[in-house]
């Protein structure tokens, strides 16, 4: 528990005006700097959801000040639904690391996505332009208008002739899931104009780019990957200002969208060793990528420019084939952890998006997605020449493929 009942809104305070520090830094040291004058070494967890006041005269002050800005309310906490201080001390750090004034965390990265469709649509701001591809789930809400939202598809030249009066968001994920395709980010803010642009930078996370530097005002992260990086904590965030941070606090104690102050402990400590697991699954995603480039059994190999430890790449034959045959590596959805993970986007995290417009976003029928984690490079690459071995359609040669991968 925290000690003395400390108020949600100390862990949102801004660190007092000293050096900037590193990425690495800030990773370890945001959202604990009050630990020390707590006698404290590792954060608490407070799982309480309700809390003792004895003033109710205040506590209606509080809630009124709430229910007009959605500002964290002063003083100690007042319910589990409104905030929780260890669940503050997440934001805080992940604000801190993504550069933004605020953040607001959720039960799922998808809960944190509702969050802003449903903002932007109180103020009868419904429609959204989108550029494909998406995650399949983000996809998905935004094309069957789950939320009343509706959308216009795009690509980024296209995103200031498709805006409306009543546009409220623009969205773009970079690098994309599971293409790994990237967008210029700050010539997609410029083409916004007033409109927000909500960049997804799950992929990326802070440690390869900060899209809020770039113009994003709104940063969605899936914190489920590679924030939390052990595949054992389900959780989504909002990296944003405190204007935007007030309504979706709103949203989230309306809806109930809230993150549970376990998962949000596991986020935090997850933040610490962010920037040695990114780079280092991304030296041997860059490795693997050459491999396969180089494999005749590969057909094209998708790897950002901006590195990364995730691949996409697309083989001759039958990739199921390959997921079926892998020993070391997990055939599994999702991203981001420890250990390397590998999946038939088409089959599973965007089989819900339309063929035809899967198709279109170039997730094609034999396209795979491997998310990279800390083991060996040679254990790795041990496991994924066996299984590429499982193929049984005929090579080509080698030359003819090399000239047909590419890094996007």
């Amino acid at each position: 528990m925290d000690s003395a009942a400390a108020s949600t809104h100390a862990y949102h305070e801004v660190r007092p005006s000293a050096a900037p520090r590193a990425l690495a830094t800030e990773a370890v040291h945001a959202g604990r700097d009050d630990l020390a004058r707590q006698g404290l070494h590792a954060p608490p967890i407070d799982l309480s959801t309700t809390y003792p006041s004895y003033d109710s005269r205040a506590e209606a002050a509080r809630i009124d000040a709430f229910a007009a800005t959605g500002a964290e309310p002063e003083g100690p906490p007042v319910y589990g639904r409104l905030g929780n201080p260890t669940v503050a001390r997440f934001e805080t750090a992940l604000a801190r690391l993504e550069g933004t004034g605020s953040a607001v965390a959720f039960a799922s990265g998808m809960a944190a996505l509702s969050a802003v469709l449903l903002a932007r649509a109180s103020l009868g701001l419904r429609h959204v332009v989108a550029v494909r591809p998406l995650y399949g789930c983000s996809d998905h809400l935004l094309t069957a208008g789950l939320l009343g939202s509706e959308v216009t598809w795009t690509d980024p030249a296209g995103i200031t002739d498709a805006l409306r009066p009543d546009t409220g968001l623009v969205m773009v994920e970079s690098p994309a899931n599971p293409t790994l395709a990237e967008v210029d980010l700050r010539a997609v803010a410029h083409a916004c104009g007033s409109v927000p642009l909500l960049a997804d930078n799950t992929f990326a996370t802070p440690v390869l780019q900060r899209p809020a530097e770039h113009g994003a005002r709104l940063v969605l992260h899936s914190a489920t990957k590679y924030l939390g990086g052990h595949g054992d904590v389900l959780a989504g965030v909002v990296a944003c200002d405190e204007e935007f941070a007030g309504l979706l606090r709103q949203i989230r104690f309306a809806t109930g969208g809230v993150l549970h102050p376990l998962a949000g402990y596991l986020l935090l400590r997850g933040l610490s060793t962010l920037p040695v697991r990114v780079r280092a699954a991304s030296a041997t995603a860059a490795e693997l990528a050459r491999r396969l480039t180089a494999d005749p059994r590969v057909a094209r190999v998708h790897y950002p420019r901006l590195g990364g430890a995730m691949i996409a790449f697309e083989v001759h034959g039958d990739p199921h084939e390959v997921i079926a045959a892998v020993r070391l590596i997990t055939p599994a959805v999702s991203l981001g952890s420890v250990d390397t993970l590998i999946q038939h986007p088409a089959s599973i995290s965007h089989r819900i998006v339309a063929a035809d417009d899967r198709r279109g976003a170039g997730v094609s029928d034999g396209l795979l997605r491997l998310s990279v984690g800390l083991e060996d490079v040679e254990d790795l690459w041990t496991d994924l020449d066996e299984a590429l071995g499982a193929l049984a359609h005929p090579l080509q040669g080698r030359g003819e493929l090399r000239d047909r991968s590419r890094r996007t």
